[in-house]
């Protein structure tokens, strides 16, 4: 005997399964476009502050983003980021050195191969533009107040 209710949970589930395949394929790549659009703003931070101010360095499975400041002609660690690919979310775990609880990015993929993300704590797909600017205003300008 079939029953129809099973069949549409397998069907549902197999779906689940292929998307949750490609965006884990996808990841990579992800990490990739987020790490030339942060390095985008990275340079510009420099030009405006000094080739010592910042620099942004992508590893296997994680970019790391530090912040320096100028103190007795010194330059100083004063901000850092670490955006890890985390597969369990599937997504972006970004610790941003100011203590508190982590932003989770949840990556999801449109038609297209066109990636999506999502802020999980407030429940909020975001753009490029913003997901850069929550990843990296606190560590590049800790003395303004959050935008």
């Amino acid at each position: 005997m079939s029953f129809q209710w099973l069949q549409m949970r397998i069907g549902e589930e197999s779906d689940r399964r292929k998307r949750e395949a490609a965006v884990l394929e996808r990841l990579p790549r992800a990490l990739e476009e987020v790490h030339e659009a942060l390095s985008e703003c990275v340079s510009s931070y420099r030009k405006a502050f000094g080739h010592d101010a910042a620099e942004i360095l992508l590893q296997s499975g994680r970019i790391r983003v530090t912040t320096r400041s100028q103190k007795d002609n010194q330059w100083q660690q004063s901000g850092r980021v670490e955006i890890v690919v985390t597969p369990a979310i599937p997504g972006f775990q970004v610790d941003r050195g100011v203590g508190g609880e982590p932003l989770i990015i949840e990556v999801g993929i449109l038609p297209g191969d066109k990636l999506f993300y999502r802020d999980r704590a407030k429940d909020q797909y975001v753009t490029m533009d913003e997901l850069t600017r929550r990843m990296l205003d606190r560590a590049l300008f800790p003395n303004l107040p959050e935008s």
